[in-house]
């Protein structure tokens, strides 16, 4: 039987590098996952190990770039390891690097900004992945999951099909809130990538929160183009947002009334509405 394709290598690989500038500390934490594809049919095919670059030694390959790269941004950080593989070893073809990052950001004590103290950012997990090729072809896809956020008015949902099976209620009044999974691939390395990215979502989140949304799919659109038109290095934006549902609750029975200020939170089931925006082609 043939081996159609093969692929292997390390992942939650946790790394933590701390750049020391004197009394200020820099932190950056990555979860990264290594695979490696290439000359190495046979140590599935014929138990022959010789060509294998053992999934320890790539775990300390992702140490080894941390430390020679200590104030890289994770897509630097995923191009420098990549192409250590690429280098050191001929057998390997193709390396992919998924990098996702924990956010510390500065706590401040008394007013001002500690040098080295910090506070777990919980809200969304920037993420890479990098694929890089003895052939020379490789892409960046950098990206947030879990991003939360929300508004308590200006949205609604009214004009769908209506027929027997439906029971939702229209509104022109409702909250709006998701947690997104998004990602965006790059057309040309952005002069900055922290900055871009950044840029990238506070030009989506202000499309959000600023304008009317006649549902999250209207909402999505208008941001990718937003986020396109704000990043010119951007080539896609990719978006999965599932509905984070607030249900008006009925206080009738109580002689009151709930006047759309009063609601149930619930996740499941959910919507769950994705979409990819890209530039026309030329």
């Amino acid at each position: 039987m043939p081996l159609i394709s093969n692929a292997y290598g390390k992942g939650r690989v946790r790394v933590m590098r701390v750049h020391r500038d004197g009394d200020r500390n820099e932190v950056r934490e990555l979860t990264v996952k290594t695979m490696l594809e290439g000359g190495f049919e046979s140590a599935y095919t014929a138990g022959d190990n010789a060509a294998v670059v053992a999934t320890d030694t790539i775990k300390n390959m992702a140490y080894i770039v941390a430390r020679e790269n200590m104030t890289a941004c994770a897509e630097e950080y995923a191009q420098k390891l990549a192409a250590r593989f690429l280098e050191r070893y001929p057998q390997v073809e193709r390396a992919t690097v998924h990098a996702a990052e924990t956010k510390w950001v500065r706590a401040v004590l008394g007013g001002t900004a500690h040098p080295h103290s910090f506070l777990l950012d919980s809200n969304g997990r920037p993420t890479v992945a990098l694929s890089a090729g003895r052939d020379g072809t490789a892409s960046v896809t950098s990206g947030i999951t879990g991003f939360t956020f929300m508004k308590s008015t200006q949205a609604g949902w009214v004009g769908y099909v209506m027929d027997g099976y439906t029971t939702l209620p229209e509104t022109r009044d409702r909250l709006a809130a998701t947690a997104m999974d998004a990602t965006w691939t790059w057309m040309a390395a952005p002069p900055d990538y922290p900055a871009a990215n950044a840029r990238i979502l506070g030009t989506m989140l202000e499309v959000f929160g600023t304008t009317y949304s006649h549902g999250v799919q209207d909402s999505l659109y208008r941001m990718g183009e937003a986020a396109l038109a704000a990043v010119p290095e951007l080539g896609t934006i990719s978006m999965s947002c599932p509905n984070k549902h607030y249900i008006p609750v009925n206080l009738d029975h109580f002689g009151l009334s709930a006047d759309n200020l009063v609601f149930a939170a619930t996740d499941e089931p959910h919507g769950q509405i994705e979409c990819t925006v890209g530039r026309a082609a030329v």
